[in-house]
């Protein structure tokens, strides 16, 4: 069964594809931790790691946030330095540390076809049995 963090995860994925990126890699693992999205675009040519936070409302952690510490970001930053140790092909290009911060709640109804869909920052949409909000992605975010 699919988690709320991967329906996340993956609604994120979709958001980036229509912002002209291409995801590399999904839920990439190292020894030191994983990284829930790896994305390149080419205009301009970056390489970005991306920390989804899936969350409902009232959450602890400022809708996920806070929960990115720097313990947390120092094993994202070892996980991106073994990621391009093990695909060199994108180790010169620039990198940065991405955060998308989407809210959710269940929704009863039928999924929309994911494909040829248009999300928006702060708009809500149906997906996979959720009403998921895209509330922030933030750019070098650390």
């Amino acid at each position: 069964m699919t988690s709320i963090g991967q329906i996340g995860e993956q609604f994120v994925g979709q958001w980036l594809i229509t912002q002209g990126w291409q995801i590399l890699k999904q839920r990439w693992r190292s020894p030191w931790g994983e990284i829930d999205l790896i994305a390149q675009h080419y205009n301009p040519c970056v390489v970005a790691f991306v920390e989804v936070k899936t969350r409902q409302s009232r959450n602890w952690d400022s809708g996920g946030v806070l929960s990115i510490t720097a313990q947390k970001q120092a094993k994202i930053r070892q996980t991106a330095d073994y990621f391009l140790g093990e695909y060199p092909q994108f180790a010169d290009f620039p990198c940065r540390f991405d955060v998308a911060l989407v809210h959710y709640k269940p929704c009863p109804k039928k999924s929309l076809n994911q494909e040829n869909i248009t999300i928006n920052i702060g708009e809500s949409l149906e997906w996979q049995g959720y009403k998921l909000t895209l509330l922030d992605y933030i750019e070098a975010a650390f």
